[in-house]
């Protein structure tokens, strides 16, 4: 079963920089994506960010470009979310999820089997 391992949440001012952590193991897939989703109090989940290993290919949600960079380290099994520019509305609770395959489909998360616990992130105004 694959394991994620999320770390790097926490309370930062608006305008602050945050990065999140997503350790994976015993993950032996061949083609595999890698996805940021996060959810907010009484909102649905939302995906955030991905990359996938067939190309080192990335996505991001229209309301974060500019501003997240998902990247990954395959020496250490971690794929990374530096976030700068941080707003309140960025408030949520940041999961990383796995699925096989080569494709990133952020719009339907239901499509990852395999998620984190989940770290919260808090912007304050």
């Amino acid at each position: 079963e694959v394991q994620l391992v999320e770390s790097g949440g926490g309370l930062v001012q608006a305008g602050g920089s945050l990065r999140l952590s997503c350790a994976a193991s015993r993950f032996t897939f061949d083609d595999y994506a890698i996805g940021w989703f996060r959810q907010a109090p009484g909102k649905e989940r939302e995906g955030v960010s991905c990359i996938s290993s067939s190309d080192g290919s990335t996505y991001y949600a229209e309301s974060v470009k500019g501003r997240f960079t998902i990247s990954n380290d395959n020496a250490k099994n971690t794929v990374y979310l530096q976030m700068n520019s941080l707003k309140p509305e960025d408030t949520a609770v940041y999961y990383c999820a796995a699925r096989e395959g080569i494709w990133c489909p952020l719009r339907v998360p239901a499509d990852f089997g395999s998620w984190g616990q989940g770290t919260q992130v808090t912007v304050s105004s």
